[in-house]
């Protein structure tokens, strides 16, 4: 495995951190009888500019909630484990630029919710998969497009009371970034024969083919074989008597 692709505690404490943060302000809400909804973003309304900061961790029922939680977790644990070095800026780049962009082009309207973020994310892993041509991050990329393909149909005008114009601007936002940091690409791992000091003699892979190029996997039982067969004969010398050899 390549060494840019390790496991650390990052993978799983900010993306549950981010999912449970939206889930106190639900519980919040809630519990105090409060509505938040007038915290998100309300287009090309100067009071509507304090929603680029909160509007991501407002939701307006629990459907909604539960329904941006899993993407939201299982993306953001791919982002920390794939693009570690850059995914906390990834995550408040997204939010804010999103959430900017939503103020500029949505109706007159609060839009809320964490559903910008999430296209943010599914975009990035599938732009910056493809920028970087390693066939792991671009399985990656096919990866995100096989699950979370059907959410290109948020992108445009359709359902009454969904935000298409934050998704609109996720999806933007995020392809902007995988471009953005396109040229921080993982260093690909190098294979044996492709190092400078590669000796095909001592690869045990190589010593698989016959001296004709031909794939014999047996060669080297056979080798040994016929060293067992070989018998040895030493002679030993004496003189008698008379000393006569």
């Amino acid at each position: 495995m390549s060494k840019s692709f390790k496991y650390t505690h990052d993978v799983l404490i900010y993306p549950l951190g981010l999912v449970l943060l939206i889930w106190i302000v639900y519980w919040i809400e809630i519990k105090y009888n409060l509505n938040f909804t007038t915290y998100g973003i309300y287009p090309q309304k100067i009071e509507g500019l304090k929603g680029i900061i909160f509007s991501t961790f407002i939701h307006s029922s629990l459907k909604h909630l539960f329904n941006n939680s899993v993407p939201l977790l299982l993306l953001s644990m791919t982002l920390f484990y794939f693009y570690r070095k850059i995914s906390k800026p990834v995550i408040l780049w997204g939010i804010f630029i999103t959430g900017l962009l939503t103020w500029l082009i949505g109706r007159p309207s609060y839009h809320i919710g964490a559903s910008g973020l999430v296209y943010v994310l599914a975009s990035f892993l599938f732009f910056k998969g493809i920028f970087s041509k390693y066939y792991r991050l671009v399985a990656l990329s096919l990866s995100v497009v096989f699950i979370y393909g059907s959410l290109v149909w948020g992108l445009f005008p359709g359902k009454v009371g969904m935000s298409w114009e934050g998704h609109l601007s996720g999806f933007v936002v995020g392809l902007g970034l995988a471009f953005v940091y396109k040229t921080n690409n993982l260093v690909k791992p190098k294979y044996e024969w492709e190092k400078q000091d590669y000796n095909a003699e001592e690869d045990e892979f190589m010593q698989l083919f016959d001296d004709e190029g031909n794939f014999n996997p047996d060669k080297n039982n056979d080798d040994q074989d016929k060293k067992d067969d070989e018998i040895n004969v030493i002679y030993h010398i004496k003189k008698n008597k008379d000393g006569i050899e």
